[in-house]
């Protein structure tokens, strides 16, 4: 069976998608995941999708589009992820592929997502994709 891209609607969906981003934000909870990404959804257009394959999750992804003085209309990737035992297998390129084409469709002007400085595969990838590092991102915990 061919890897298929799918927006992830469903309670069910969702919560299937708990493992892979858990590798990546070990933070969240299992029993609050749902009520966050709904809060997301709501509040700030979050969508969710994966790469299924054999009925599994292989990769996941969240993203919304905003607007910004600075930006325009931009496609921003908040999560993106491979579960571990699927790395290396090509899921990665195609959830990449689909969503630079979502951002395309949705005539975003901008692709923008931030990463973690110690993720040196993810950095190889992202500048393999045609991504530029154009800033420096500043946080303060409160």
């Amino acid at each position: 069976m061919k890897p298929i891209v799918k927006i992830m609607r469903s309670d069910s969906e969702i919560l299937s998608t708990f493992s892979t981003f858990k590798q990546l934000r070990p933070h969240l909870t299992e029993d609050k995941f749902i009520r966050k990404i709904r809060r997301l959804q709501d509040n700030y257009g979050f969508n969710l999708v994966a790469v299924i394959e054999n009925d599994e999750v292989n990769a996941a992804a969240g993203y919304r589009i905003a607007e910004s003085l600075a930006w325009g209309n931009y496609f921003y990737v908040d999560d993106l992820i491979t579960d571990e035992k699927s790395r290396r297998k090509g899921y990665a390129k195609v959830l990449w592929d689909w969503l630079i084409s979502q951002a395309k469709e949705n005539d975003c002007e901008q692709f923008h997502l931030d990463s973690g400085v110690h993720r040196h595969d993810a950095h190889r990838f992202y500048l393999k994709g045609g991504l530029d590092i154009t800033c420096h991102h500043f946080q303060m915990s409160l």
